[in-house]
Formats: structure tokens, sequence, C-alpha cells
């Protein structure tokens, strides 16, 4: 291919626009609209050419075009069709369902009676085991097992039935069981687990027996009272054991029920058959043989449900009676646990039967007068435990019953409670739990009386910070009467304020801060934070309870999000100086900066809040170092570019700029704030432009080269390389915008500068890519703003362009990549821009070439030279493409396309050398028939259409030399 001689085509911008602008065209709002929704109606129509068939078709309306999407489904939705596949399905399931599942449906239904308003035992369990601990060792007895516990022989006799398993049982009293010593809470725990393992072995391998005595076993384990700080997690731990026995044995009889078909839900005895009522019979005689009194207790409570399968009255004759036999129980404490286990399995079975809950609770108030005894106090001597940190053994259960009594209770019963309370002297254990039981819009309207009670109640035996703190739950969820709420809360603070214990003291003063954000003002709860800081600082107690302060930071931020008044607080920054541990400090930094951006939506120049907020988010900022994960720093940016984006002092754009100052100084470690800040300080230039009409006197044109000159020196700190390039290219178009031609000739020649240093591959999400994609972006950005940057008049014609071009051919390029050549292909057309003599676009109160230069044709000329030495690089490109192999070929043809759509668009094709060239391109670009069809036809038609104006006639000679070739 010979040297040709470029020569761009003249453009009149207006007139092509205005030739591809579309016509208008009227259109009536009564018939098709394109944005109108598309009905479509199905049809019952008789064929003619099969008499008696029909058919259904859809059909739509006249006025709307066929939906291609109704069309494909025949008239079928797939979700209607898997909705009604699986209501066929169901009857077939639901036969084949097993019993189990029906009896875990019927569990879950039962277990609903009782309401989700209702909290359930497993959510009390963790809180439990958390709570009551130990470091004392201790001790368990465990079950070894024998061969007896299988099945008997189908020969045996019904006595001699009998007789075997009463040995079996009397078994594990004569020594096949050993002694575990020395155990630590956790192997207890284990041991325990192991036991609840071996339960269920032995039970799915028929070894009911076997199974009876491991439950036996443990039910004994609840009568020790070895180490007492440890029996409410005992008895957690050994509950799960009966729990999950009395599940086996009732659906082992529901299982025997379900023969041949399933019982239903709410079965009554009728239903059940003969074998199943002796079963269950047999289990309730086995349990009765049991000799000593509390694991028969607990046993028979465990598998209490299974008197549904006797008689219709069993659980409301069972429930008085268990609960009259543990009178039996000596010890106080393990007749209160026991108690709470009947409870528990009495509102699972027959939530209504609140007379048997209540007897049971009046039973407990009786065995108050234990605690005071003789032995108790000689236990507790012996085991060296306090009477307070006794008495909050009891807790657990005793909070346990009374919820299971106020459940749904009338507002009388707390009443009468509050009656019994006072006629026990105010115990303060009934007190506390009948606070916590109760509803909190009954203990709140009752909060004065309360507070009288707690006044009477014995400080020596449980602390009155505790019943303080249970009255301030309740009054954290309902509002007592208003009158009354600034006496509440003098009177509970009196005690709170006087507990030495700083962890006991946080505990209470925690609650009681919701309560005094909920109903007073910042003078109020400045007051509580000033008395936190007096009682946790000496002695850095706060160290010990960062949970409980982060707490009082949250109950602050649900009420106050006015951040003025907040931070105007004298004590609330010192407060947040108890935070020393790195993590915890910026963990309650962030839920600050959560809830201000969350509620701060309207800008602000307030320095109350710029100080504390720059406090915060510095504090965020420092903790980030080298082993701070990409989460984490994004986590905090983002937080800090909230802050930034609500900051604004209106007109006063000096001191804007100087708040991005001190900003980008305070958070240099954190690249997206700095392009952030990046971002707002050139906001801020087009701003001053906005208000000055491009207009800018003396006063503003140096405070806009101001806001260059700081991204001039912020970028390079910036680790991306895109980043600062992209920064580099945007910064340099506000710069134009604001006629600041220095800066913006710095801007891009810093960016022009930085090109050699893209490296070749970059990591994208964690994976490597190549940046070559990246870089071609940029380029081609780059050279759209190039149209409109004057020449520097020291450095001469298109010095940007020329050194852009000079970069991009000593960039070091893949192998196979045809990206120089492409750089090549996109600048033709800016530099057919350049050279009309009117240019596309332009900056406002900004000279281009096309002013300066005026259409010199020396300009010109240099124009055309550069745009003949780029032609001449490509083509050199594409006739080494076509020596190569068939991958190289194809290359070759999507390029010789790429340059003749140029040639096209910006060259003037009246010239026969260029006429020619393109020919010969659409040739090579055809030659081994790789270039999509559909696209030549479609340029073949543009250039037809374009040959009809009056100045493109000359393209019919050349539209006729085009041909399409078939692909062989």
């Amino acid at each position: 291919m010979a040297a040709v001689q470029w020569r761009s085509r003249g453009r009149n911008y207006d007139a092509e626009l205005r030739r591809c602008r579309p016509e208008a065209t009227l259109v009536e709002f009564g018939e098709y609209h394109p944005l109108k929704p598309i009905m479509v109606t199905d049809t019952k129509t008789r064929r003619g050419a099969r008499k008696g068939s029909t058919s259904s078709s859809s059909s739509s309306s006249s006025s709307a075009p066929t939906d291609p999407l109704s069309s494909m489904l025949d008239g079928t939705d797939p979700l209607s069709m898997f909705a009604a596949a699986s209501v066929v399905e169901a009857p077939a399931m639901s036969h084949s369902a097993s019993a189990g599942d029906l009896g875990r449906k019927k569990r879950e239904k039962e277990e609903e009676a009782v309401g989700p308003d209702f909290e359930p035992w497993s959510s009390k369990r963790g809180e439990i085991l958390t709570r009551f601990t130990t470091t004392e060792k201790l001790s368990i007895n465990l079950f070894m097992g024998s061969d007896k516990g299988k099945a008997q022989s189908p020969g045996s006799a019904m006595s001699e039935k009998v007789r075997t398993r009463l040995e079996e049982l009397d078994d594990l009293e004569e020594g096949s069981q050993r002694e575990l010593l020395n155990l630590s809470q956790q192997d207890y725990a284990n041991r325990i687990e192991e036991l609840n393992q071996s339960l269920k072995e032995a039970w799915s391998s028929d070894q009911k027996v076997k199974a009876l005595k491991i439950v036996i076993q443990c039910a004994k384990l609840l009568s020790d009272t070895s180490v007492i700080q440890f029996y409410p997690s005992k008895f957690v731990l050994i509950t799960d054991i009966l729990d999950t026995f009395g599940r086996l044995v009732f659906e082992r009889i529901w299982t025997m029920c379900s023969d041949p078909r399933p019982l239903p839900e709410s079965f009554t005895v009728d239903d059940v058959n003969d074998t199943a009522k002796e079963t269950c019979l047999n289990w309730f005689f086995k349990i009765a043989s049991i000799r000593e009194l509390l694991p028969r207790l607990y046993v028979e409570a465990a598998i209490l449900k299974c008197n549904r399968f006797l008689n219709k009255t069993g659980i409301q004759e069972t429930l008085p009676r268990l609960t009259a036999m543990i009178r039996g129980i000596g010890d106080p404490l393990v007749a209160a646990y026991t108690r709470a286990y009947l409870c528990r399995v009495g509102m699972e079975v027959a939530p209504h039967l609140k007379d048997s809950l209540n007897r049971n609770f009046f039973d407990l108030l009786g065995t108050f007068r234990q605690i005071s005894s003789q032995s108790v106090q000689n236990q507790l001597i012996q085991q060296k435990v306090e009477a307070p940190e006794y008495l909050t053994l009891y807790s657990p259960a005793i909070n346990w019953i009374l919820q299971c009594i106020a459940y749904r209770a009338p507002e009388s019963l707390l009443t009468e409670m509050m009656e019994r309370c006072k006629k026990l002297g105010n115990n303060a254990l009934l007190l506390n739990s009948v606070m916590r039981a109760f509803r909190p819009e009954f203990v709140a309207a009752r909060a004065t009386d309360f507070i009288g009670m707690i006044k009477d109640c014995d400080e020596a035996g449980f602390p009155k910070h505790l019943l303080f703190g249970s009255l301030g739950r309740s009054l954290a969820c309902a509002d007592p009467p208003e009158p009354e709420r600034l006496a509440i809360l003098n009177e509970a603070w009196k005690v709170v304020t006087k507990v030495r214990s700083p962890l006991d003291y946080i505990n209470c003063a925690e609650i009681w801060v919701e309560f005094t954000c909920r109903h007073f003002t910042k003078r109020e709860v400045n007051t509580i934070l000033a008395d936190v800081i007096k009682h946790m600082t000496p002695d850095r107690a706060f160290e010990d309870a960062y949970p409980q302060l982060q707490s009082v930071i949250r109950k602050i931020l649900t009420y106050f999000h006015n951040f003025s008044v907040l931070f105007s607080m004298e004590r609330f920054l010192p407060f947040l100086d108890m935070f020393q541990k790195d993590s915890v400090r910026v963990e309650v930094c962030r839920a600050i900066m959560d809830v201000f951006i969350k509620h701060q939506v309207e800008p602000t120049r307030d320095p109350v809040i710029l100080n504390a907020m720059m406090h915060i988010c510095k504090t965020m900022h420092d903790s980030v170092n080298a082993l701070t994960l990409e989460d984490e720093k994004r986590s905090s940016a983002l937080l800090i570019n909230g802050f930034i984006r609500v900051v604004s002092f209106g007109r006063d754009f000096e001191q804007q700029l100087s708040f991005c100052v001190e900003a980008r100084a305070s958070f240099c470690n954190l690249e997206p704030v700095l392009m952030h800040l990046i971002h707002t300080v050139n906001q801020l230039a087009m701003e001053t432009s906005r208000v000055m009409k491009g207009n800018h006197s003396r006063k503003t044109a140096a405070f806009v080269r101001a806001c260059a000159a700081y991204s001039f020196i912020t970028i390079p700190s910036l680790s991306s390389i895109f980043s600062r390039l992209g920064l580099y290219l945007l910064s340099g178009q506000v710069a134009l915008a604001n006629q600041c031609l220095s800066q913006a000739d710095a801007f891009l020649k810093a960016a022009v500068s930085l090109l050699p240093e893209v490296p070749r591959s970059i990591s994208v999400e964690g994976k490597l890519r190549s940046s070559e994609s990246f870089l071609l972006d940029f380029i081609n950005n780059f050279l759209a703003t190039l149209l409109v940057v004057p020449d520097h008049p020291e450095h001469g014609v298109l010095y940007l362009v020329r050194g852009l071009l000079n970069m991009v051919q000593d960039y070091t390029w893949e192998e196979s990549s045809d990206a120089k050549v492409r750089v090549y292909i996109s600048a033709l057309p800016l530099l057919a821009a350049m050279s009309q003599e009117t240019y596309l676009y332009t900056v406002p109160k900004m000279d281009s070439n096309e002013t300066l230069y005026g259409g010199d044709p020396k300009f010109l000329s240099e124009i055309n030279k550069l745009c003949e030495t780029l032609i001449g690089q490509i083509l050199d490109h594409l006739k080494t493409l076509g020596r190569d192999e068939q991958q190289s070929v194809r290359r070759q043809g999507s390029l010789a396309f790429s340059l003749f759509g140029v040639l096209l668009a910006h060259g003037d094709l009246r010239n026969n050398k260029l006429s020619q060239l393109a020919v010969n391109l659409w040739n090579l670009s055809h030659k081994h028939g790789y270039c999509e069809t559909r696209v030549s036809v479609r340029t073949l038609e543009s250039i037809k259409h374009q040959a009809q104006q009056p100045d493109m006639t000359h393209l019919t000679d050349t539209v006729q030399r085009l041909t399409l070739q078939s692909r062989t």
C-alpha cells in the first residue's frame, strides 16, 4: 500500500446534527403508545380445517403488538405449573410422612398455643450456663451398662418380665456405676453430653431399660449440691437429657398409634389402640418403681405428656400430685428447681392449668423460711458462699415459675403478688422475680409502690441495687406516670450511686441510662455520665466494664440524634476517653459515625460538631496500620467520607478549602478519603465558577488556582496509578473550565509522564487482570480533552498530542497486542476535529486552537503530516499481521475495518489516494471472511445514505467499488 496524502474533510456539525435528529410525529394517546402496558387476551376459537376440534390460542388487542414472552409460554405460567404439581403431590407426601414428623408438627402446634410473646426456656439456657460457673472440682457417677436391658424372648412369662425389670432397676444401685472425681466444669459438661448420646444410642438399639437407667442416674445428680454455685447450670444440662427421654418415649408411643394411618394432631384417648396404651402404662409402672423421690419425680414429669394416651384428665390429675410430692424434698434449692421443671413441662403440655402453677408457687413461698435454717447456713459456711450469692442461685427458678404464672395474667394478680411480698416482709428475692415476670406496663404503673417496697427490704440478703436494676428494665420498656418520673430517677440513683463495687455499679447504672435518655434532657444525662466517670475511673475500673460502657453509648445514641446537643454535653467526650482499648474505642467511634451519617441529613458547619467528629474520625484513622484488613479500611473510609460530605460552609469557600486541608493532614493513610477530598475540592472550584458565572475576579481566580494546587499536591500520594491518572485528567478539566491554563497544562503533562509507569497487569477484586483495557479507556478520554486544550506558545504545535503519542510508542505493550495501533486510530478523529474551522465543543470563555491559529495553513499542514505518519504506522502493522498465523489475520481484518471507518467519517475521500486507501482497507477487512456481514451491510447502507447529501456526492463512486465477499 502506497503512502497517502491526508486531508480532513470539512464538517458542519450543526447541519449534521439537524440531519440526524429524528422527525417529530404526532401520536394520538388513545391509540398505541410504547409505554402503554401490553394486554394479552386468551380466546377460544374453532379451526375450520378440523371440525369438532377446539383449541386455545393467545391473541392480543389490535392496538398492541404480541408479547414475545407470553407467546413462549403457550398460555401456561411455569410458576403456576410448579404450584399445581406441589398440590397434586401433597396428599402422597402426607401419607408417606413419618410418624416422627407428625409428632414434631404436633409439638410445634402445642407450643404455639402458648404464644410468641412467651419467652421460651431455650432463650434462658445460654444465659444461665454463662452466669453460673465455678472453678471448683466436680464429680459424676457414670453408668456402666449391662446386657440385661435387652429385650426378653417372646416365651418369657409376664411375672418373669416384671421380676427381671425390677432387678435391672435395682442393678443401678448395686455397683453398676463408677464415680469420676476432680472434673472441671467443661469436663463435667462433656460427660453429661456423653450420657445424652448414650441415651440416644441405647434407645435406637432397643435397650429401653438401659436408657431409663441413664435417665435415673442423671436425675439423681440433681440432689447433689456439693458445688452449690454450679447448681443452676447443672440443672440446665441434666434437664436437657430428661427432655430428650420424654420426647423419645412420646414419639415411640405415637408411632405405635400411627399404624396404619397417622394419629390426628388433636387426638383423644379413643384414637389410641390397646397396644400403645399398654406400652404407655408400662412406662409409668417402671417409673413408679424408682425408689428415690427426686429421680421418680423428674422422670415422671419428663413423660407427663404421655398421659394423653391413657385418659382425658391424666395431666390434670397428675400435676397436683407431683406438686404435692415436691414438698418431700428437704433442700430448698433442689425443691425450687424441681418446681421450675414441673412448671416448664406444665406450660408445654397444659398451659391452661394455671391452678397447678399457682399451687406450685405458693408452696415455694412456704420454703423461704428454710433458706435461713441452720442446715442451709452450715452448708454455706462449709462451701464459703455468702448469703447474697446463694440467693441469686434461686433467681432462674423463681423467675421461670413467676413467668409461667404471670403469662397473660390480669393486672389484679400483680396486686395480689405485691401483697404476698409485703406479708413475707418484702422478701427481696421474691420481689425481684415479681418485677421481672409481670408485664412492664403493670410494673411501670406501680413504680412508686415498688420503690417503697424496695426501701423496706433487708439489704443483707439481696442487694437493693439488683432490685432497682430489675425495676429499671421494666421502666425502659414502659413509661411510668409522668409526674412520678423525676422522683423515681432520684430515688433509684440514690441507691445506685452508693454501690461500691464498680462492676455492680455499672451493671445497674447502664440500665437506668435508658430511662434517663428516654424521659429527660441532656442535663440529666450529663449528670449520669459524670457519675459514671467518677465511679469507673479510679484504679482503671473501666477496663473490666467495656461491654456495659458500650451499652451506655448505644442507648444515648438511640435517643439523641441532634449531635449539636450531644456534643455540647460536657461529659460525653470525657466518657469516650474511658475506651482506651484500641479495638473497643474504634468500635464505639464506628457506632457514633453510623448514627451520625444516618440522622445528620442537613449540611452543617457547627464548630462543636466538627471538632468532635474530627476527633472521632481521627481515632478511626489512627487505628489503621499494616495489619488492618482491607474491608476495615474501606469501612472506615466510607464513614469518614460520609462525615466530609455533610460539612458545608455555604458561600465561605475559603473556609471549606481550609477544612479539606485539615482533613487531608488528618486522614492521609486512607486513600478513598484522599480521593474524596480531591473530588470535593474540584467540586468547590466548579461551584465558585458557577457563582461567578465564569467571570472570575482576582480573588476567585486566586482561589480556584489554590484548589488546583491542592489537587496537584494530593494526587501523587495515591498508590493506585489509575486513580492518579483519572484524577489528573479530571483536575485538568476543572482547571480548564476555570481558565487556569498553566494549572491545566501541569495536570495533563503529569498524566502523560505517568503513562510509562502503568504496569501490564493490575489487581482487580483480588485477581490479576491485564491493564490494557483500562489504559485504552483513559487514553481515549484524554484525547477527547486535548481538543479544547490550547497549545503552549513555548512548546510548539500539538505538543501534548505529540507527547502522548511518543509515550504510547515507547510503552512496553504485550507482544500480541494491537493496543498501540488502536491508540493511533483513535488519535486520527482528534486530529481531524482540530483541523475544523469551528470545533465540536469548546470551554466557555477560553480560546482553543481554533481561535489561536484561525485555520493557519501551517497548523493544518502539521496536523496532516502527523496523520500521515500515524496512518503509515498503522499500515506497517497491518502488513506485519498479514504475514503471521490465522489469528493475526483476524486481528488484521478488525484493525483494517476500524481504520476504514475513521477514513469514511473524517477523511476527505475526494482525494483519490485516500479514496483508494479506503477501498483497499474494505477489501482487506473482508478478504478472509472474518468481518460481520450484518455490520458490513449496514455500513454500506449508511454510505449510500450519506452519498445523497449535496456535499457528499463523491461517495457514490466509492460505494460502487465496495463489494461484499461471502464467507468460504
